[in-house]
């Protein structure tokens, strides 16, 4: 049976982390395995960002990585950093599973909500979240180079 054949686990150690660094990367190509390491650590420690790995007959195929916040504009919720799939194993519902965790780990904290953003470039991402997930789109995320 499908199911069976997976498991969704917190990655805490840096041998965790390295295992899905190549996942990861597909989403984050610009970032190195040092730089990654890093920014995941120091995350982790400062903002209590979690990444999970779901594993796939025993392979991680798919990671995301969140965080809880508090702002004004959404009260207490949880912002999804990173989703990505490994390209092979696409379209397996395995995004769905890492983001509906996500979403009962947020439940069962009494956070209000779970926000993420996603790439202009983005299309099919967007009908996930919007068609499959029921995500609204509420806002434009800008950014600035420093």
């Amino acid at each position: 049976m499908f199911i069976k054949q997976i498991t969704i686990e917190v990655l805490e150690t840096e041998e965790e982390l390295k295992e899905a660094f190549p996942i990861v990367q597909e989403l984050r190509g610009h970032l190195d395995e040092q730089q990654f390491l890093a920014l995941v650590q120091e995350s982790q420690v400062k903002h209590q960002y979690q990444m999970l790995a779901l594993y796939y007959k025993g392979k991680i195929a798919a990671v995301i990585g969140f965080k809880p916040m508090i702002t004004l504009y959404y009260g207490r919720f949880v912002w999804i950093c990173d989703l990505v799939t490994t390209t092979d194993e696409r379209s397996k519902g395995f995004g769905d599973m890492l983001l509906s965790y996500v979403e009962d780990w947020a439940k069962e904290r009494h956070y209000q909500a779970v926000a993420l953003s996603s790439g202009l470039q983005r299309t099919d991402a967007h009908r996930f979240y919007e068609e499959k997930m029921g995500y609204d789109s509420v806002s434009y995320v800008f950014k600035k180079d420093l």
